[in-house]
């Protein structure tokens, strides 16, 4: 339980330090966009307002799912976190997506008239050491939990069901690439005096968004639909069981991830024919004892005692 307590809290932080950048950067970009009338700087500015209503969904999506079971939701709360991690990711892409494309193609037909530069290249190159520590903190939090479950850490970031810090790191990764288009247009602008660069430039930071958020609103959408756990874990599951004394087969095995530190296992079991009524029961608190040893996230266990195929009644009929 500690570690639960200890991961829902680093991921707390990592969103939290990554609301507080991206707060001073949005108002820092809309200033600079302002000042020198570009349409990448203001894309940017919309960019860092959607990441900074991302992580205050985000923020909700922890502090909900940590709320206990109760009569209403027996099995808790744990899947309301991926609710509001996909409402987040719209706001990437209704806040940040939708203005930045609408802008860079009104720059694009119009035009604009380019100011002073400086500006924007200063709050670029802060913001850019920003979000750089912003997205260092989140990998630093994907390093650790993958070191943990001893796998690669982007096949973590891939898989992980903490989709929290999935978006911090995506969004983190994509406002500093779009940091550097946003200073390209500039580039651009100031070295051929023509407004078009800026405007790739914030249609290019608007299709960044759109791959963003179709990434992490596939994600949560398949967690809320149901995943099972990972074929590695699952088998893993099904060892600890067979391992269990009584228990000589396992029929059917189907697991869920309901959060991050929050995975059902239920399996009908086949327990020995000679194994009496108490053994069957400590067969069974055993095994939900070694899972936990084993899967520390693990919450809860159901095990259904089942006869195995030899002793069901078709199976003697055809016999």
């Amino acid at each position: 339980m500690g570690d639960e307590q200890t991961e829902g809290g680093e991921s707390t932080f990592t969103v939290v330090v990554a609301a507080a950048a991206n707060l001073g950067i949005a108002v820092a970009k809309l200033v600079a966009g302002l000042i020198s009338g570009s349409s990448a700087m203001l894309s940017e500015a919309a960019h860092s307002v959607a990441d900074t209503v991302t992580e205050a969904m985000l923020l909700t999506a922890l502090k909900r799912s940590e709320k206990p079971p109760d009569e209403d939701h027996p099995l808790g709360y744990g899947p309301e976190r991926y609710i509001w991690a996909m409402l987040a990711a719209v706001a990437t892409f209704v806040g940040g997506a939708v203005f930045s494309l609408y802008d860079g193609i009104h720059t694009l037909i119009e035009g604009e008239e380019l100011g002073d530069p400086l500006v924007s290249y200063i709050v670029l190159a802060v913001a850019f050491l920003l979000e750089g520590f912003s997205l260092r903190t989140g990998v630093r939090q994907v390093r650790g939990d993958a070191a943990r479950l001893r796998m690669p850490a982007p096949r973590y970031l891939r898989r992980t069901p903490d989709t929290a810090v999935k978006a911090v790191v995506m969004e983190d990764s994509a406002a500093l690439a779009g940091l550097l288009l946003a200073a390209g247009g500039l580039l651009g602008g100031q070295l051929t005096g023509s407004g078009v660069w800026d405007g790739i430039a914030s249609v290019l930071i608007g299709f960044l968004l759109v791959y963003v958020a179709w990434v992490l609103c596939r994600s949560n959408a398949q967690l809320l639909i149901g995943r099972p756990l990972p074929a590695q874990m699952r088998a893993g599951v099904r060892e600890e069981l067979l391992s269990v004394p009584h228990i000589v087969e396992v029929l059917e095995l189907t697991t869920l991830i309901q959060g991050p530190s929050e995975l059902l296992v239920a399996a009908k079991v086949d327990f020995r024919d000679a194994s009496t009524a108490r053994q069957i029961e400590w067969a069974c608190e055993e095994a939900e004892q070694q899972l936990r040893e084993r899967y520390p996230a693990v919450q809860r266990v159901y095990l259904d005692p089942t006869p195995g195929r030899a002793q069901r009644p078709e199976a003697r009929a055809d016999s």
